[in-house]
């Protein structure tokens, strides 16, 4: 029977991420009618129907993980007849297992689509010797696979929990004796693994929709083994459609020879993802290299060389490659995630390509100078990499380098310290060449809509060479077609079982390893088109900016079922509800939904700005939109595209109910920050009620323009202000609690509030109705101070039943903004609208206590009695200290309350002031940060 066979989607569960630890097989079985209840014991197979040696042991541990009766058949020492893996059973390597001898009692070792070969630990590897042969073809819809066993089994995988696999051919290499036979020992390997002769066009067999997963054991310090090592393979072998994913050692390394590939996946590898030296001279096209998004290990995405000892050594390394790709991260350890450094004398003609990554990733390109010894002495006269740049031996063409971080070139230098080639001007100088630091790829690494990289290449099929196919884009990708999808990890395939969806993840998601470590978890990336609902009893992990729906095109509705918790891995994952769109996130009070960081779902530390937020865009109002034609308004914090505003005082953004959103608010740049939640022209008939917002590094919620109603609200240990609007916000407010940390870590003001910076009085007004409002501050001392509410830049509010208070040292309980000044000092108005807005009743605050150590905060600028304003224009209270208003979160203060549903509708008729009394704690149960 097949293996394909053997496994349904109602008994295999499979989980895959390209993130953490590596991409975790999860295979976890369903009761079903036809499931016995344990696996049956595999049977022996005789002994002419499969190669290897069957092990009952290792059959019984697998079919046990997999739910049904699996063969499992070890490969051991060497194979000297021809011989064919099959999908009838899955292969177990034993140490080191040779494919022939060198150069004698050679063999062909044929696998078949679909077949799964796995290691047990480091020591057990694949060797195919000098003139034997690997025919390992597989399809876009059954690749083949080398993994571990942890992989197979379901357990946590990681980098070098199996060896790799290492082709050797008679290609030439420069460490060749220049008379008499090659035979160079390739590193990693037992000795007698051999590679290295006389000829460039040798075949080692074909590689195609081949995944190698897990492995790159390090024997020893500076003898390990790489993914894919080729010794001296020669451009006969077919390499096409190949993946090394998480390799605790090299992806793929060249030691000479002039094998050619094209479509290969390198991703999550530890150390260098491209290594080549000692006379590489082949070809790739169509190369896609990704760091790890989680900033785990890794180092160069090409570390290149010719020969440390004689850098000029003949023949030279010099491939050409063309469409390359290289996304790096952030992983700063004993080595830096960079992009490529070419070093030892290499040549290299590289086309059609970009080289970015993340911010504080190291530099994109790198050229060695004047190698010095240990003890600082130059070992040569001048540097053979710079003269191969001078003289055309490193050429560039049509690249791209786009390392944000302000570090896109590493210039080589002398032993005096001395720059021997400035590398800006060298890249820029050649055809084609771009330093750009605008966005250009997806988070998928494709390229988005408009790139500069689409067009931007040139025709290497016939400028270059005929190996090549002919293109007009950069980097390894188009925006119409990802050649990964359907085979490779983490891009639908490559996985150990037939089925590519998971039970419980949803179609639209994608199974990934498990955040906690044990809960099925699902990653949503990309742009949402079409309804999704993220059912309960899963884990879902967001990757990158996830947009639900296009700007008023492809809307979609995104539904979150009770108890299911959404994160983010770092600031740059954040969840987007376009205009149109709506998010259905409706909790309850024994089941919240949350929206919190990796850290939190893994048990770890938590702290504010682990993650991004949560973003609603609608069609509601704001005084920045155009007075004719579309509005169209860019939130901030948030990539370009997303945008909010219109006309609809009513629009609808859907629902937020039982919703604790924590640890969020990544600082993108000074100035553009992600909220905890924004909300950018949310109309009055999305619901929000129940919603708590904890340890946001930025606001906790912030309202831009639009009219949005929100009852039952918890802002918990916010960093910077805990209510921010501003742009004509007409939203009402009930039941709110503002308690910042009682650690006295960062904090600013509870309320800051804006109409226009530029134009106070702009129409249509912030003014916003609140009601019952507690704002509990701390002792904050910093660049900003714990305070309560600021009123300025033209707001207006209708605020009653609300209580302002913190313990002594606090910053100012109450301040409105005088006559505003720029930076030089000079006023910017005649007058502060604000106080007209006070003075008018635009401004107006009742049946409210003040109990601070410094209650009020007189505007500069104008004469204006904030106390008297208070107590005697609007007859509200001042009291001693907190333990006079509150007891904790509860209201003790005895005011008498305004029955603000006699305002308005939408209120509720309470007998206290203040957010939350004793009889009625509606933040039990469900809140965070609250004891």
């Amino acid at each position: 029977m097949k293996l394909s066979d053997l496994f349904k989607v109602s008994l295999v569960a499979t989980a895959i991420t390209l993130a953490g630890c590596g991409g975790d097989i999860n295979l976890n079985v369903e009761e079903t009618v036809e499931q016995p209840t344990s696996p049956t014991n595999p049977t022996p197979p005789t002994a002419e129907e499969l190669p290897g040696t069957f092990s009952q042991s290792l059959s019984t541990e697998v079919s046990t993980a997999l739910g049904r009766s699996v063969t499992v058949q070890v490969l051991s020492g060497v194979i000297t007849q021809d011989t064919t893996l099959s999908t009838d059973a899955i292969w177990a390597l034993d140490g080191a297992v040779f494919v022939g001898k060198d150069k004698a009692e050679s063999a062909t070792l044929t696998i078949e689509p679909g077949a799964v070969v796995f290691g047990n630990n480091g020591g057990d590897y694949i060797v195919v010797s000098r003139d034997s042969k690997i025919e390992a073809s597989g399809t876009k819809n059954d690749p083949i696979i080398f993994t571990s066993k942890q992989d197979v089994l379901g357990e946590t995988t990681a980098a070098g929990q199996w060896g790799g696999m290492v082709l050797l051919g008679n290609g030439i290499s420069n460490k060749c004796p220049a008379e008499g036979d090659c035979a160079l020992q390739v590193e990693g390997v037992e000795s007698g693994a051999v590679f290295g002769g006389t000829d460039n066009t040798d075949s080692s067999g074909t590689l195609k929709y081949v995944v190698v997963k897990n492995a790159g054991f390090e024997l020893s310090v500076g003898n390990e083994l790489n993914g894919i090592t080729f010794g001296a393979v020669g451009s006969g072998t077919t390499v096409d459609y190949l993946q090394v994913h998480n390799n605790a050692d090299d992806g793929v390394e060249f030691f000479g020879g002039a094998v050619n590939l094209k479509h290969v996946v390198l991703t999550s590898i530890d150390d260098d993802s491209i290594d080549w030296d000692n006379g590489f001279q082949g070809k790739m096209q169509f190369v896609y290299v990704e760091q790890d998004k989680n900033s785990t290990d890794a180092n160069r995405g090409i570390e290149a060389d010719n020969d440390g000892k004689i850098p000029s050594k003949d023949p030279k390394s010099l491939p050409m490659i063309s469409n390359l790709t290289i996304v790096g991260n952030n992983f700063n350890g004993e080595d830096d995630a960079e992009g490529i450094y070419l070093r030892e004398g290499t040549g290299l003609h590289l086309y059609n390509s970009v080289i970015t990554g993340s911010d504080e990733m190291g530099e994109c390109l790198e050229l060695e100078g004047i190698a010095l010894a240990d003890d600082g002495t130059a070992l040569f006269s001048d540097s053979e990499t710079v003269n191969n740049a001078n003289d055309g031996t490193i050429l560039m063409q049509n690249t791209f380098m786009s390392c944000t971080n302000g570090e896109n070139f590493k210039d080589p230098k002398g032993a005096d310290g001395s720059v021997l080639l400035a590398l800006e001007g060298w890249f820029t100088a050649q055809s084609g060449n771009v330093i750009n630091d605008k966005p250009m790829l997806g988070v998928n690494g494709q390229p988005i809509a408009g790139s500069p990289l689409l067009g931007a290449g040139q025709d290497v099929a016939n400028t270059v060479d005929a190996f090549f196919d002919t293109v007009d884009f950069a980097g390894a990708l188009n925006d119409s077609d990802d050649w990964r999808e359907g085979w490779a990890f983490g891009y639908g395939g490559g996985i150990v079982t037939a089925p590519e969806a998971v039970a419980g993840c949803p179609t639209g998601t994608t199974s990934i390893s498990p955040g906690d470590g044990t809960t099925t978890t699902c990653e949503i990336s990309g742009r949402i088109t079409a309804d999704l609902t993220l059912t309960a009893g899963n884990l879902y992990a967001l990757d990158g900016a996830v947009f639900v729906g296009g700007d008023k095109t492809d809307s979609a509705t995104l539904t979150i079922e009770p108890g299911v918790t959404v994160y983010g891995r770092n600031g740059k994952d954040y969840l987007v509800v376009g205009r149109d769109s709506k998010i259905e996130a409706n909790g309850t009070k024994d089941k919240p939904i949350s929206f919190t960081s990796s850290q939190d779902v893994a048990g770890e530390a938590t702290a504010a700005g682990q993650w991004g937020g949560l973003v609603l865009l609608g069609n509601a109002p704001s005084n920045k939109c155009p007075d004719t034609g579309d509005c169209a308004l860019q939130v901030e914090g948030v990539e370009s595209g997303a945008v909010f505003g219109g006309t609809e005082t009513t629009d609808n953004s859907g629902t937020l109910r039982y919703v604790r959103v924590m640890n969020g608010g990544y600082l993108l740049s000074p100035g553009n920050e992600i909220n905890g939640i924004t909300f950018g022209g949310v109309g009055s008939g999305t619901t929000v009620e129940y919603l708590q917002v904890h340890q946001n590094a930025d606001d906790g919620i912030e309202f831009f323009g639009g009219n949005v109603q929100a009852k039952y609200v918890v802002l918990t240990s916010i960093q910077d202000d805990s209510i921010d609007w501003d742009n004509g916000f007409q939203g009402k407010l009930q039941h709110v609690l503002v308690k910042q940390a009682a650690d006295n870590s960062d904090a600013n003001r509870g309320i800051e509030s804006d109409n226009d910076g530029k134009s106070p009085s702009k129409l249509p007004k912030s003014n916003p109705t609140i009601a019952n409002l507690t704002i509990i501050g701390n002792t904050f001392d910093g660049e900003d101070d714990s305070e309560g509410m600021y009123f300025r830049e033209g707001t207006g509010a209708q605020i009653y039943n609300t209580i302002v208070t913190g313990p002594v040292g606090m910053g100012e309980c109450l301040e409105i903004e005088g006559i505003a000044k720029d930076d030089s000092g000079t006023p910017l108005f005649t007058e502060s609208e604000t106080l007209n807005n006070a003075n008018d009743g635009t401004l107006l605050i009742k049946s409210s206590v003040i109990a601070c150590s410094e209650n009020f905060k007189d505007p500069s600028g104008v004469t204006f009695d904030t106390q008297n304003w208070w107590t005697t224009t609007l007859g509200n209270l001042v009291a001693t200290g907190q333990p006079d208003v509150v007891n904790g979160i509860f209201t003790i203060d005895t005011t008498v309350p305004t029955d603000v549903k006699a305002i308005d509708s939408f209120f509720d008729t309470t007998d206290h002031i203040g957010a939350v009394s004793s009889t009625n704690d509606w933040t039990a149960g469900w809140t965070v940060g609250l004891e």
